[in-house]
């Protein structure tokens, strides 16, 4: 079948060009056989690489990326491993307990597969295990904090609710008026911390990078071709989110959901003093349409909200330029005494969700496997679920293997062009009525 789209994202992301260069691995050439291809370098595509190459330690694994590694959506989120359960979908952000603990389980074991290769590889990625805040400001907002709050009791997990006269010791801006912290997540710069797995894969994992499929002939075997060549398998692992439509599989059931971030220059000395506050942090908002904020190591501010529906997975130059300036009213209430401070980056990503806030793990078909859609938790769920197809594959079973293969999958879109109105219609509404919280 032919692959109608292909990824092309902006070349507005901070975090790709902030870090470290790294020297591109060739693209594909000629006519290759290996038992794996994993498509997609991204968290989860260099998961299931790296754990396929251990588990099958005499097989070849094709590592196959369209772009370049850490320029895809990977490499443009916000940079929060979360611990905790993080389900949009339920009012408390919990959503069922015994389905929370599993997803705790999961969260746990991905942030210390990251943590392990990080330390064991020298990943310079700005890992900084220093929790999170969730602050709000409209009473809706407040709302949501005191049902976070509960669902964290039925738990039994840590928390600190801080009150807005003491934010300003922590944010340095006076904005919100309350915030809920916990402490496990992890922050990090997500593109450096994807350039460092790519260079640190095993031997028998070839990395190509700049080479699209374009067409895939599924039989036995598996023959993925390209512009320059062909790349025939034994096995097929898509790794690839809302992609992996455009490959035949689960053809209206995924939602590329974009959101948007703008990234300040570093700030000065006089600056950060100004701005006061710890050197270092990252909020989310209490209403899920809100504003996304870190304060990275560097000194520098990111702003993150906006959202629109690209069925082809691409954003457009005019959509950027209008939420840049949706990210500078955003930051200018916020941050009134850096109002001078300009941003550097605006950036736009693509979040793979579904309607029913579940994802894919498992057979697609004969000899194809993927682990697809992350709903937004792509730093740890993409991490974990890559892994464990690996280990599944590999014949393990386990607790958690079981919970995922468990999972009733993506839910059915409606049709377009309704599917394309509705979603953009419910997008606006919602950032129209998270107010402040924008």
């Amino acid at each position: 079948m032919k692959i109608q789209e292909l990824p092309a994202d902006d070349n507005g992301c901070g975090w790709f060009h902030l870090s470290k260069k790294r020297p591109v691995r060739p693209a594909h050439s000629g006519h290759t056989r290996a038992r794996w291809a994993v498509v997609g370098a991204g968290l989860t595509g260099l998961a299931a690489a790296r754990q396929l190459a251990l588990n099958f330690p005499d097989d070849e694994v094709a590592l196959v990326e369209a772009q370049v590694v850490g320029y895809g959506a990977s490499g443009r989120n916000s940079g929060f491993a979360i611990d905790l359960p993080h389900d949009i979908g339920a009012p408390d952000y919990i959503g069922d307990p015994a389905t929370a603990r599993m997803n705790l389980k999961l969260n746990l074991a991905a942030q210390a597969i990251i943590k392990r290769l990080v330390s064991q590889h020298g990943i310079d990625c700005q890992l900084s295990p220093i929790g999170k805040y969730q602050a709000a400001i409209e009473d809706k907002g407040l709302r949501v904090l005191e049902a976070y709050k509960s669902g964290l009791d039925k738990l039994g997990q840590a928390y600190e609710i801080i009150e807005g006269n003491d934010l300003p010791d922590h944010f340095g801006t006076s904005f919100y008026r309350r915030a809920l912290f916990t402490p496990g997540t992890i922050l990090l710069q997500p593109a450096a911390l994807v350039k460092g797995l790519a260079d640190s894969l095993p031997s028998n994992v070839s990395l190509f990078e700049e080479t699209p499929i374009t067409e895939v002939e599924y039989g036995n075997p598996i023959v993925l071709k390209h512009a320059k060549g062909s790349i025939t398998v034994d096995k097929l692992v898509l790794a690839n989110n809302a992609f992996a439509s455009n490959f035949g599989f689960l053809k209206g059931r995924l939602l590329p959901v974009f959101t948007y971030a703008s990234m300040t220059r570093q700030l000065t000395e006089e600056e950060q003093f100004r701005l006061g506050g710890k050197r270092a942090w990252g909020i989310i908002p209490a209403d899920p349409f809100g504003s996304t904020l870190r304060r990275t190591p560097d000194q520098r501010l990111l702003v993150r909200n906006s959202f629109s529906f690209n069925p082809n997975g691409k954003t457009t130059n005019k959509l950027l330029r209008r939420v840049a300036a949706t990210h500078r009213q955003s930051f200018e209430r916020r941050f009134p005494m850096l109002a001078s401070v300009g941003f550097e980056y605006t950036w736009g990503g693509a979040m793979c969700l579904s309607r029913n806030h579940t994802s894919h793990f498992g057979e697609l078909a004969k000899n194809v496997y993927g682990a697809l859609c992350c709903n937004g938790l792509g730093i740890t769920r993409g991490t974990i679920t890559g892994s464990l197809l690996a280990d599944w594959l590999a014949g393990d079973r386990n607790e958690l293997i079981d919970f995922l293969l468990s999972s009733r999958g993506p839910n059915q879109n409606p049709p377009e062009p309704f599917l394309s109105v509705g979603v953009n219609a419910n997008l606006r509404w919602g950032q129209y009525r998270a107010g402040l919280e924008s």
